[in-house]
Parts: C-alpha cells; structure tokens; sequence
C-alpha cells in the first residue's frame, strides 16, 4: 500500500506528481471552496490546502496527505473556476494586456504523527494583448471550466501568454513541485532516497 495520498481529482496534479516516480494513492476531496468574509488570499489557499487534506486524511493513517488549491488575484479581486464559458470569456477579456497572479496553496499532513505543514507559492502570468476571435477560439477549444484563470497552462494557455514569472511553473498548474518536495523530505520521505516511503 503507498504511503503517499494525493487529496484531489485533478488529472493535472497526478500527472505533476508522477514526475517524483513515487507510488501513491488519490481520493477526490468533498469541501466547501467558499472564502470567508475578510479572509486574505493566502489565508484561502492555506485553508483550502489544509481542509482538503484533512477531509481525506481520516481514511488514511500511516500516511503522508497532499492538500493543494488555487486562486488567481487580478485587481484586488479572488478568482476562482469559472462558472460557464461565457464567464471565462469574460475572465479572459479582462486579463488581456494584463498581469494576474496566481496563489497556490500546499499542504502535507501527516497522519502517522499528528502534524502537518502548510505553505503557498505564487506565479504571475502577463497576459499577452488579446482580441475577441482569439479568446473566443481558446475558451471553445479548451474548455477552461475547472481552471482558476479561465486557462490551462499544461494545455493551449501557453500561446495567451507575453511572460511567465516565478519560481516554480508547476505552480500555476496547481501542484508546486520544488515546495513539496521540500516538504517532504522533512517528514521524512526523500524522492531521491534509497526508499520510496516514510519511515
């Protein structure tokens, strides 16, 4: 049995997380995505990373559960999934020639000692100028519905795009790789160590 969990649905991460080579184990999360009234972006991911793997974490002792979820900021406002296509045609127009940033939070919960860490890493995107036909195109191509942003990065977001900046682009997929495994070393699994799960 893996001793590794991955509390999301998302294709994208468990494509992420295949790159560590290590086995692992998925469950889709059940929670409540709404942000609470005053509550910061990085106060939201923290929250969300941590509620998603907590909410898996009670059907998986001797584990080690990842917890991750995103927001895009873009004049002051959170962003999350768009509703319908037109939203994310919407969400697209105004991005265009713009720059929008993205939070990522991650979570490590550890349910062999009772503790966990909790961390977000973020990624700004600079919108390329845009014109209707070509948003128009993407959103019916793509079908961004389940993508913060109204974009898929591991996808055609590529070609909306002047720039990325950051540290880590596995960010802005939703799963920051560099921190995880960060993460995980210090509770004890290396990616790179002779063993594949914690001791």
């Amino acid at each position: 049995m893996p001793h590794l969990v991955l509390a999301s649905g998302s294709r994208w991460r468990r494509q992420l997380l295949d790159h560590l080579g290590l086995p692992y184990a998925w469950q889709s999360p059940d929670i409540d995505e709404t942000p609470h009234p005053g509550e910061s972006p990085g106060a939201l991911v923290h929250r969300l990373a941590l509620t998603k793997a907590n909410r898996v974490a009670e059907a998986w002792p001797h584990h080690l559960i990842i917890g991750s979820d995103q927001v895009a900021l873009f004049d002051g406002e959170i962003l999350g999934k768009p509703a319908d296509l037109a939203a994310a045609r919407t969400q697209l127009a105004r991005f265009s020639g713009n720059r929008v940033r993205f939070l990522t939070g991650l979570a490590l919960v550890d349910t062999r000692r009772g503790e966990h860490r909790v961390c977000h890493e973020t990624y700004d995107v600079v919108f390329r100028a845009l014109s209707e036909a070509e948003i128009a195109h993407y959103v019916a191509r793509e079908q961004p519905l389940e993508s913060a942003g109204s974009f898929r990065m591991e996808g055609l977001g590529i070609t909306l795009f002047e720039r990325l900046e950051g540290d880590d682009p596995n960010t802005l997929i939703g799963l920051p790789l560099i921190r995880l495994c960060a993460l995980l070393r210090e509770a004890g699994m290396d990616p790179l160590g002779d063993r594949a799960s914690p001791e």
